[in-house]
């Protein structure tokens, strides 16, 4: 009998690299940046400046978001373009002057976003390009997305900056995002990073965060406000999962820190209109605290991760003033996580464990 010989191409041999020419380009073939990593980081927006006109553009941008305003059209609009636009943007302005940063002259959330876009390229190092824009207002999240492509990120993870989702906010930033890739030819392959309102890194950063805050004061507070920014409650029952990720989010932080729910409460801030809100209200639990006999108490925003007009002149003014005009004695509110090292360790690992796979 014959033996079979198999052939030298099916004997088992040493693995061969064979060296494969580039691939010559034509002379007029465009130039092309690929194969970066991009990260955007979200937020709401800050009028560009304080008087009539800007504010009122920034409003319009706003209030026009049907995310925000679910009421039907033929009913919102006359009512935002004949009468809101035309009284609030006097009075709302006077309120971003409070707290505006005269220094750079803009609104303190595009200057803590951009100090977070900063310091999170810091640490990120030449991994990733890092990048920032705002929902409403600028810079505009289609100009930056555009801006990410030409430095040839073809890969871009997004990052809304709210730990608890809802439509109003996280699902509208996205929004943009997705009416700037629709135009584009070449679109980047995208991620939305999930809301992380129970990721221990960021439990413990605002646990921490109200630790420190209470070692600066010279009193003890008797209670202390866990304050969310509020929404109708009928987006709530339309299956909002807002609400619940904001009690999950209090209920954490207050047995890390070992508090009663006496002690420590949710409430929910900053209604417009006349449809009912998410309850209990900030400003009223504020009131009744101090009618009650309560002195001390300090406040939190822990939904909100720099602070603007909402923490700044509603929780640090406002609200103080409320308690102070009722009996209350000692108020303190605990400012935002901002671009702070712990603020900055929240971002940092949330954006880490979405990018796994990209670096």
């Amino acid at each position: 009998m014959n033996e079979r010989v198999e052939p030298d191409s099916l004997q088992p041999s040493s693995p061969v690299t064979v060296p494969v020419a580039p691939a010559a380009m034509p002379p007029d073939h465009p130039m092309a940046k690929t194969g970066r990593v991009g990260v955007l980081l979200m937020n709401l927006g800050t009028p560009e400046a304080t008087s009539y006109w800007p504010m009122r553009r920034y409003l319009k941008e706003f209030l026009s978001d049907r995310r925000v305003i679910e009421v039907p059209r033929l009913i919102w609009w006359p009512l935002l373009n004949l009468i809101i636009l035309s009284k609030r943007p006097g009075p709302k302005g006077k309120d971003y002057d409070s707290i505006w940063n005269k220094e750079l002259d803009e609104g303190p959330l595009k200057t803590i976003t951009r100090g977070q876009s900063e310091k999170l390229q810091a640490a990120m190092g030449e991994t990733v390009l890092v990048d920032w824009a705002m929902r409403y207002g600028k810079p505009e999240v289609s100009v930056r997305i555009q801006a990410l492509l030409d430095e040839g990120c073809d890969r871009i993870l997004l990052v809304p900056l709210y730990p608890q989702y809802a439509a109003a906010t996280s699902a509208t930033a996205c929004d943009q995002a997705f009416k700037a890739l629709m135009q584009m030819r070449w679109q980047p392959s995208v991620r939305v990073s999930p809301p992380y309102h129970d990721d221990p890194v960021y439990i413990d950063a605002i646990a921490d965060s109200i630790r420190e805050g209470l070692e600066t004061l010279d009193f003890e507070p008797e209670v202390i406000l866990t304050s969310f920014h509020g929404v109708p409650k009928s987006y709530l029952l339309k299956g909002d999962p807002y609400h619940c990720q904001c009690l999950k989010t209090g209920r954490l932080v207050r047995e890390r820190l070992g508090y009663s729910a006496e002690r420590m409460r949710v409430t929910f801030q900053s209604r417009f209109g006349n449809e009912e809100w998410l309850k209990p209200y900030t400003d009223e639990t504020v009131i009744a605290l101090a009618k009650s006999g309560v002195k001390r108490m300090a406040i939190i925003a822990p939904g909100f991760t720099a602070d603007c007009l909402e923490t700044l002149e509603e929780l640090d003014g406002e609200n103080r003033h409320y308690f102070e005009e009722n009996g209350g004695e000692h108020y303190a509110f605990i400012p935002c996580l901002n671009d702070s090292s712990l603020g900055m360790r929240v971002i940092e690992h949330v954006v880490r464990r979405e990018l796994q796979g990209w670096i």
